[in-house]
C-alpha cells in the first residue's frame, strides 16, 4: 500500500474517532453549567483562531487586510448583513491598496 493511502487512511480513522467518541461515551445530558457554556463557544473560537491569520495575509499589503478588517468589524457590530460585512472589507482593502501602490 502506498504511503499516501496510508496518510489518508489515518486521517479518516483520526476524523472518525474525534466525531464518534463523545457520541459513544458521552450518553446523558451534561448538567454542568461551566462546561456546557464552554462546549457552547468552542466553535466561535476555533473559527476565529483558523480565520484570524488568514485575514491578516489575504492581501498583498499589511495594513489593506488591518483596514479590511477594522470595517468589517465596525459593520458586524452594528449588526450589518454577512454580504454587507464582507463586501464592505473587501472594498476598505480594496480602496487602500489603490493608494499604497
Amino acid at each position: 500500500m502506498s504511503r499516501v493511502y496510508q496518510y489518508i487512511l489515518l486521517m479518516a480513522l483520526v476524523t472518525y474517532l474525534i466525531r464518534a467518541l463523545p457520541l459513544t461515551l458521552i450518553r446523558r445530558e451534561i448538567k454542568n453549567e461551566f462546561v456546557k457554556s464552554f462546549l457552547y463557544y468552542v466553535p466561535y473560537a476555533t473559527l476565529a483562531a483558523m480565520t484570524f491569520p488568514a485575514i491578516l495575509s489575504a492581501t498583498d499589503y499589511f495594513w489593506s487586510s488591518v483596514v479590511g478588517f477594522a470595517v468589517a468589524l465596525v459593520l458586524a457590530f452594528n449588526r450589518r448583513s454577512l454580504l454587507t460585512v464582507a463586501g464592505g472589507a473587501c472594498a476598505a482593502a480594496f480602496v487602500v491598496e489603490l493608494f499604497i501602490r
